[in-house]
């Protein structure tokens, strides 16, 4: 084969489980993957009619109706897609509550997982899911899409180049109005769960795990953490703390700010196109351009890619899912206790 001849990467057949506002959105991104092919969707009650699934809000925003077309086939129960040998990648959007279940199910059923955030409701949940993954021959990959999104991915480059010098001090912030499952108090979690952890997970990113967390935080009637504001402690520095909200009245935003020895580098969502600026010392502020697109493709598209050529994920591993929550866990303890939680 001559040296600058194209191949044709191999095709991976997706399934969808979960069909709600994060499974639509997957499914609008799996469109866009030249060597992604929908397969199969599943969902015990929100279904596509006519090869038409209709859109759904989300705290971003509101999905347009999504053509699915008539070759995808449709399962009501789990078990049944698990047993089609078509499907490659089994992609979880289901409630948290079912993820360890169904994580260990398609990877014992001889499938690919991509599973939403949190990958269970408790760290003994999540474990049950990491050895499963360690036992099997498949890819399981937690979808912490912040570590793929704009903005996100070229910090995560400039301070681990230490393009400005080092951090000395970083803020992240990330807040919505509290969607419609999290006001019928029907999953656990609350904001701390469901929002907080982006950010949780990308400090881990940047920083590496924290010594100890201390936060504080406003929990709803039944007892779910809805506000949370977090220092994450680093004997050698930085200075890294973030805070996470079910309390706005309505919208979304999600914003940063990391002080480094040479300039700052400042994030926010409301800016639109202009939402990534940096201050370098002695310059003038200038905007950073950043690729159109979201973290939602690009995790999906990493992930694809990767079971395309039998490569483990790296960016995003199973252990990293964990901690992720292990940290979260222990920033809940400090809530309750008010008290600092070491690691």
């Amino acid at each position: 084969m001559a040296a600058n001849k194209k191949t044709t990467p191999r095709r991976v057949n997706v399934a969808v489980v979960g069909l709600g506002f994060m499974g639509v959105t997957h499914l609008r991104a799996y469109q866009q993957i030249r060597n992604a092919r929908i397969v199969a969707v599943c969902d015990a009650v929100r279904l596509p009619i006519h090869g038409v699934l209709r859109g759904v809000a989300g705290n971003i925003k509101k999905t347009a109706d999504l053509q699915l077309g008539p070759r995808v086939k449709i399962y009501r129960e789990f078990s049944e897609l698990l047993a089609d040998c078509e499907v490659d990648l089994v992609d979880l959007c289901t409630p948290t509550a079912l993820h360890p279940a169904q994580a260990i199910a398609a990877l014992r059923a001889g499938k690919h997982v991509l599973c939403e955030k949190p990958m269970a409701v408790n760290l003994a949940a999540a474990q049950t899911v990491l050895k499963a993954a360690a036992a099997s021959e498949k890819f399981l990959m937690p979808a912490m899409c912040m570590r793929f999104w704009p903005g996100w991915s070229w910090l995560k480059t400039a301070v681990a180049k230490k393009t400005y010098g080092a951090v000395r001090a970083a803020n992240f912030r990330r807040v919505t109005a509290k969607p419609a499952w999290g006001k019928a108090g029907t999953h656990r979690g609350g904001a701390l769960l469901d929002l907080h952890i982006h950010d949780t997970d990308f400090v881990n990113f940047l920083f590496g795990r924290p010594a100890a967390v201390f936060s504080t935080g406003v929990t709803d009637a039944v007892g779910n953490v809805d506000h949370v504001v977090t220092q994450y402690f680093y004997p050698q520095g930085p200075l890294v703390h973030a805070e996470g909200s079910w309390l706005l009245p309505d919208g979304f935003n999600m914003s940063f700010a990391l002080h480094c020895e040479r300039a700052t580098i400042d994030y926010d969502l409301a800016r639109g196109a202009g939402a990534l600026q940096l201050r370098e010392a002695g310059e003038k502020m200038r905007t950073v351009k950043l690729k159109n697109t979201d973290g939602y493709a690009e995790e999906l598209r990493y992930f694809v890619g990767c079971v395309a050529r039998g490569e483990s994920p790296s960016i995003v591993t199973p252990q990293d899912g964990v901690t992720a929550l292990e940290i979260c866990a222990a920033e809940e303890k400090s809530v309750r206790t008010g008290k600092l939680v070491r690691l």
